[in-house]
């Protein structure tokens, strides 16, 4: 009979809790989402728009004296075993 009874109760609490979930999940969620689109937004309000066509190269590695071309390299000879 205890058994019986735990099992009843327990099936009504995850009942009770899913019903809770669905109300309350999708609320939380929205309010995450409406708070992320207001600092995106406020962040492109900051933003300068480019010009278009405009390239920008933010870093550009220094030459390096001494290097090799491609055409150039150490060969290794093999020897295909089967």
């Amino acid at each position: 009979m205890l058994l019986i009874r735990f099992l009843i109760i327990s099936i009504c609490i995850l009942y009770i809790l899913r019903s809770l979930v669905r109300w309350f999940l999708p609320m939380l969620f929205q309010g995450m989402v409406n708070k992320a689109q207001q600092q995106q937004n406020a962040q492109q309000q900051y933003k300068q728009p480019k010009p278009t066509g405009a390239i920008k190269v933010d870093y550009m590695p220094p030459a390096q004296k001494g290097a090799i071309p491609d055409s150039e390299g150490e060969f290794v000879d093999y020897e295909e075993v089967k």
